[in-house]
């Protein structure tokens, strides 16, 4: 009688919830293991006695139990038992864990956020990110891998460059302390190396503090596979695959490995959308990027294989930016398909896929072959007016526009100074044709993105192992203070470059001769206060006494020019000034210097 007594006082104290759930009575764990005989939950809690606390099963191949004496900071493993087999599971819901193949730990779920917990993220029209990997960004070389608190550190200075919005790079546990990140063994766990759950909220609040918001990385495309207890979890499997959590045909192959989680399970959508809201509820990021959502949509990640295509995926997508549209609606929802698909970015209503931007494939690869290409004579402006143009279903910032990301400058390519010029990522050339390159970047319509180091000419490429070089940010302030004010341009923070925040774009002025193109920006109805004109020479050539129209009469004030003398000691001094557009002809004369950008304002 007693024992049947303790049994139900223990499902009367259930509380609901996947993993771990600390309440007032103890933890409840609650597991998903449709094929297993039996459930223990073993840890620091019960001295790790395999037989002690045996999970009861619920609808739909759960297990939970409620464990009074069990507290946050206790270790513990599921003990699977399936037939003959009896496997140690980690929780694949664990917010914490000793390593990747530890431990799971119950999580302290409290955190003061204090008044970082009114922050929102700036409108996608005033968003400008930086892109960031928490184990390079702010490290030594040769020691362990940076840390939120070291990344914490650099936020004033990113607060002061202009930047609003970072992009973290997958934080999520994975093997070892070196890794890109995309190789997550426990979507749910924050990377122990980086410094754990508490140190990410941390890092959250500090950036929110300093008006920035976090943008985080999200992998659903593949799990793993290196450490993954997910794989073949509860004993069951099928065609030599990895069991629930994954498709057990021909679907589970990626070039990442045969880890594709089974979009078409419920169970399976439900973790995923689980670990979404988890991140923007419990962490408050104010939104996701989804990494290569091509192989979510399709087996083979090509829109030409139709046969391949998954619907289940493209649903699971459709879901989940719903529950977040309902949920929190002032968050992003950013894909990486660089498939140019526009129905991405289209409504779910519409048969989209609801996501408020993606990654241009259309904007990256025209403008960085412009810069690096080596002959002027092969320059191509009519690629380059493309780029600056393309929108998606009408809207500019459907799109985030970048020339550097982490798949930019690895697998074989490098920083774009470098690719310019290698082994010379310092001279003339290099900075000259990288500082237009980011003038394209900050004055096209659409949401811009740098990638770390990028301000300061970072060179060669991106390695997991190799921290930012922060001297350069000290030896080359002028480049530093080039993007500073180039940011702020494309922010309006001084009032007078408004058209850089709108959708409208008129590349009116295509000089193939000369390799010079101008466009104007305008955000309302044009005008005083709203007009923007940008001029950039993509030719190792100085035009003086060039005659160029405006889109008014009247004199245009010079707000930026690339190869002012103070942004670097090889640039020969500004050759440019205010202009006056005539009456009438509304032409006016200017000069600009070689590889340089100009930008005007009424």
């Amino acid at each position: 009688m007693a024992k049947q007594k303790k049994s139900t006082k223990a499902k009367a104290a259930l509380q609901p919830g996947m993993g771990a759930v600390v309440h007032k009575n103890g933890v409840t764990f609650r597991v998903w293991a449709p094929f297993a005989d039996e459930v223990h939950v073993v840890g620091s809690f019960n001295d790790w006695d395999e037989t002690a606390v045996s999970l009861q099963p619920e609808q739909d191949g759960y297990w939970a139990v409620n464990v009074p004496q069990a507290k946050a900071g206790d270790e513990y493993k599921y003990l699977i038992t399936n037939g003959n087999q009896t496997l140690h599971r980690m929780d694949p819901y664990a917010r914490q864990v000793t390593g990747s193949v530890g431990n799971s730990v119950i999580a302290n779920a409290q955190f003061d956020w204090g008044e970082s917990d009114k922050f929102q993220i700036a409108p996608w029209n005033e968003l400008i990110i930086y892109e960031m990997h928490i184990g390079t960004f702010n490290d030594d070389p040769g020691g362990d891998p940076g840390t939120f608190q070291s990344a914490r550190e650099k936020l004033p200075y990113l607060h002061q460059l202009g930047i609003n919005a970072v992009e973290i790079m997958p934080p999520m546990e994975f093997p070892g302390g070196f890794s890109w990140g995309y190789n997550a063994s426990l979507p749910f766990a924050i990377e122990t190396d980086y410094g754990g759950p508490q140190a990410f909220k941390a890092f959250v609040k500090a950036a929110h503090e300093q008006g920035i918001a976090v943008i985080l990385d999200v992998v659903f495309n593949h799990l793993g596979p290196g450490d993954l207890d997910l794989w073949r979890f509860d004993g069951w499997y099928q065609n030599d695959g990895g069991g629930i959590y994954f498709y057990n045909d021909e679907r589970a192959d990626t070039p990442w490995g045969d880890t594709r989680p089974d979009y078409g399970r419920p169970q399976v959508r439900q973790y995923l959308r689980d670990n979404v809201l988890m991140w923007l509820d419990e962490y408050h990021v104010d939104g996701l990027r989804w990494d290569a959502t091509a192989y979510i949509r399709n087996v083979s990640g090509h829109d030409q294989n139709p046969a391949g295509d998954l619907p289940e995926g493209w649903s699971l997508m459709q879901w989940i930016n719903e529950e977040i549209q309902a949920h929190a609606p002032h968050k992003i929802s950013i894909a990486e398909d660089l498939r140019g698909n526009e129905w991405l970015v289209k409504s779910t209503s519409a048969g989209g896929a609801g996501f408020s931007s993606q990654w241009d494939s259309n904007f990256v690869h025209p403008i960085r072959t412009a810069l690096i290409t080596g002959d002027d004579a092969f320059r191509d402006l009519n690629a380059v007016c493309a780029a600056l143009k393309y929108q998606y279903n009408g809207d500019a910032f459907k799109r985030v526009i970048y020339t550097e990301s982490h798949d930019e400058v690895a697998n074989g390519k490098a920083r774009v100074p470098e690719e310019i010029w290698p082994g010379h990522s310092l001279s003339w050339y290099a900075k000259k044709r990288s500082t237009l390159g980011a003038a394209c970047v900050f004055t096209a319509p659409g949401i811009p993105m740098i990638f770390q180091g990028q301000e300061f000419l970072e060179d060669k490429w991106f390695d997991d192992k190799d921290p930012l070089d922060w001297h350069r940010a000290d030896e080359l302030q002028g480049l530093v203070q080039l993007y500073t004010e180039l940011i702020h341009l494309r922010r309006n923070s001084q009032g007078f470059s408004k058209g850089l925040t709108g959708q409208f774009i008129d590349t009116y002025h295509v000089d193939h001769n000369n390799n010079l193109l101008a466009y104007h920006r305008w955000a309302e109805q044009g005008g005083p206060g709203d007009s923007v004109v940008v001029i950039l020479n993509f030719a190792n050539n100085t035009l003086h006494d060039f005659r160029l129209n405006f889109p008014a009469a009247g004199e245009w004030q010079l707000r930026f020019d690339s190869h002012f003398a103070a942004y670097d000691a090889s640039f020969e001094g500004q050759v440019s000034g205010n202009v006056t557009a005539a009456d009438g002809s509304r032409e006016a004369v200017i000069a600009i210097a070689p590889y340089s950008a100009l930008i005007y304002s009424q």
